[in-house]
């Protein structure tokens, strides 16, 4: 069974080898997607293309800021020119993160991160929703984080916080205003996933024995997050909008 036979979808983030974006772009393709990835390391996103192994007609590798609203539309506008103008399902992947102290955060690190993980999300989601709401359905997912929920931790400082619940307030506002032409948005918070994104030099193992507090006791593996992406995309969450789906092992309850 394919849960995207013939749709297009755009992921951002792509790049990092252990990474939910890459993946995202895998599981997507094995249900029949076309996929579109995108980041901003150049390099990175073509080796994630050529470990992928999809052929060009059915996985596009594009170099892409989402931090800049012109690199976002050029992108997007990239992608439509090769899907034949369709963008069914987007995911918001890309971040950044830095983990810091309060007091020890600078106006440019706060300008830094929120680019990425918030004016990010605005910027690639305005440029994919009109072709969405012109084809009248599309699935706009976002990743959020376990660190809006319960103030950071191991993920990242106060502006990471915020900006990641920034990420939750924006896709319900996406949802109510789009709803009406079938367009879904909807967030995905994960907790520790053994990806290499927090960047602390953790290993899987130690990531494993450092979620032995939680209801699991373990970390999550990035297909787990992308699994969570792949529901929300497909028509299996149709009635589904203005959510966040927690992918956490437990650490944190509703």
């Amino acid at each position: 069974m394919t849960l995207l036979e013939d749709r297009v979808a755009i992921i951002s983030g792509a790049a990092h080898p252990k990474g939910i974006g890459k993946a995202a772009a895998r599981l997507f393709l094995e249900h029949g997607a076309r996929v579109a990835i995108l980041d901003l390391d150049e390099e990175g996103i073509r080796q994630s293309a050529a470990d992928i192994g999809a052929p060009p007609s059915r996985l596009l590798a594009l170099r892409c800021d989402v931090g800049d609203a012109g690199q976002c539309r050029g992108a997007v506008r990239r992608v439509a020119k090769w899907s034949e103008g369709r963008i069914d399902v987007l995911v918001n992947n890309a971040a950044i993160t830095q983990k810091a102290g309060f007091r020890e955060i600078t106006e440019g690190d706060f300008d830094r991160i929120l680019r990425v993980n918030l004016s990010g999300v605005f910027n690639l989601s305005q440029a994919a929703v009109p072709y969405m709401a012109g084809r009248g359905a599309g699935s706009i997912i976002c990743i959020s984080s376990l660190s809006a929920q319960n103030g950071g931790g191991i993920f990242g400082g106060a502006h990471y916080c915020a900006a990641k619940a920034g990420v939750q307030g924006m896709v319900r506002a996406i949802a109510k205003e789009f709803g009406p032409c079938g367009i879904r948005a909807n967030a995905i918070a994960p907790g520790l996933i053994t990806t290499d994104f927090s960047r602390t030099g953790r290993s899987d193992e130690s990531k494993d024995e450092l979620a032995q507090a939680w209801p699991l006791r373990r970390a999550g593996r990035p297909q787990e997050v992308a699994s969570g992406c792949l529901f929300l995309a497909s028509d299996l969450a149709s009635y589904i909008t203005g959510t966040t789906l927690d992918i956490n092992g437990g650490a944190h309850m509703n």
